[in-house]
C-alpha cells in the first residue's frame, strides 16, 4: 500500500515583512541619503548650489517682484540711457527699460533654456551611447562615426546653422544646443555601458532570459545615471554660454528678454563705444555666475560619484 504525496501548501507571505517595492524605495533613500551626507563636504559644491537656489527663486518670482509689464517698450518707466540711480539701480536700456527688471525677467528664458537644452543632449547621447555599448559590432562602428562627425564639427557652427534655417523661437534655441551637444555624452555612457556588460550578472540575467530591454532598462541605465547626472549639471552651463553666444548674434527669439539678448541689444545700442558700461557688465556677469555655479555643482557631483577623482573640497 503506497501513501500518496499530498502537494505541499502555497506559501503565504508574511504581511509584517516589507514588500520588494518598499525595500526599493528604502535603498533609494538611504542612497540619496548616503549622496548628500557626502556633497555637503564639499564646500564650494554648497556654495554653487546655494547661488542656483537663490537664482531658482528670482525666476519663479520674478512676475511678483518686477511685474509682467517690464518688457513694455510703449510704457517704459523711464529716458534712454540712464545711467545707475536710485530709481534705477542698474540704469536703463535704449528703451527706458529697467535693466534690473530686464535682468531679472532674464533669468527665467536663460535658466529655462539651459536645462531643457542640457536635457535634451543628455538623452540623445545616453540613448546613443548605451545602444551602441550593448549591440556593439557594426552597430557601434556606424552610430560611433556618426557621433565622431558631430565630435570634430564646431558646436557652435552647427547651432548657428539650425537657428538660421528654423524659425526663431525659443524652442528653435533648445532643439539646435540639445542636438549638437550630445557627442561627448554618447562616448562617456558607450564606455560605461561595455564595462557594465562585462559583469558577471549581466550574463545571469541573460541567461535567465532577459531580453535586450531587459538588460538596457532594468541593469545599464540605473548603473549609468550617475554619470548621466553629473554631465548633465556640466552640460547646464554651456548651455547657458551657447543660448546667450546665438541670442548675442541675433538668432533668438526677439519676443522674450534673455541675457544674451540684453548684450545683443546692447551692442545695436552702440553701448561698447559709447561708454554705457551698466548695459554690458550685468548681463555679462549673470551670465557668468550662473555657469560658475552650475560648474561648481557639476564638478562636485562627479567628485561624489567618482571617489578616485580627488576633487577639492
Amino acid at each position: 500500500m503506497t501513501l500518496e504525496k499530498t502537494p505541499p501548501l502555497p506559501s503565504v507571505p508574511d504581511p509584517s515583512l516589507p514588500s520588494a517595492a518598499a525595500l526599493a524605495r528604502a535603498r533609494r533613500r538611504a542612497s540619496v541619503a548616503r549622496f548628500w551626507r557626502q556633497y555637503r563636504t564639499h564646500r564650494s559644491g554648497l556654495l554653487g548650489l546655494a547661488a542656483l537656489a537663490l537664482i531658482a527663486l528670482i525666476a519663479v518670482l520674478a512676475p511678483l517682484l518686477v511685474g509682467d509689464d517690464v518688457q513694455s517698450v510703449t510704457h517704459a518707466p523711464g529716458t534712454a540711457l540712464e545711467s545707475p540711480s536710485g530709481e534705477f539701480p542698474l540704469g536703463t536700456d535704449q528703451f527706458g527699460r529697467s535693466l534690473l527688471g530686464l535682468l531679472v525677467w532674464g533669468s527665467r528664458i536663460s535658466l529655462t533654456v539651459g536645462l531643457l537644452s542640457a536635457a535634451l543632449s543628455v538623452a540623445i547621447g545616453t540613448l546613443v551611447g548605451i545602444i551602441a555599448g550593448h549591440y556593439g559590432r557594426w552597430y557601434s562602428t556606424v552610430i560611433m562615426r556618426i557621433t565622431d562627425w558631430f565630435l570634430v564639427m564646431p558646436t557652435l557652427v552647427l547651432a548657428i546653422v539650425l537657428a538660421t534655417v528654423m524659425s526663431r523661437s525659443v524652442w528653435t534655441i533648445v532643439v539646435a544646443i540639445g542636438v549638437t551637444s550630445w557627442p561627448t555624452t554618447a562616448r562617456l555612457v558607450r564606455a560605461q555601458t561595455i564595462a557594465i556588460e562585462s559583469r558577471p550578472y549581466i550574463e545571469r540575467a541573460r541567461a535567465l532570459g532577459g531580453g535586450h530591454r531587459h538588460v538596457m532598462t532594468r541593469h545599464v541605465l540605473p548603473n549609468v545615471m550617475p554619470l548621466v547626472l553629473a554631465q548633465t549639471t556640466l552640460g547646464i552651463s554651456g548651455a547657458i554660454l551657447t543660448e546667450a553666444t546665438l541670442a548675442f548674434l541675433g538668432l533668438g527669439d526677439p519676443t522674450v528678454v534673455s541675457w544674451g539678448g540684453l548684450l545683443q541689444d546692447a551692442r545695436e545700442a552702440g553701448a561698447v563705444s559709447s561708454g554705457h558700461w551698466w548695459y554690458l557688465a550685468p548681463p555679462g556677469i549673470a551670465i557668468a555666475f550662473v555657469a560658475l555655479a552650475f560648474t561648481l555643482c557639476g564638478r562636485t557631483v562627479e567628485a561624489v560619484l567618482n571617489p578616485k577623482l580627488g576633487a577639492p573640497r
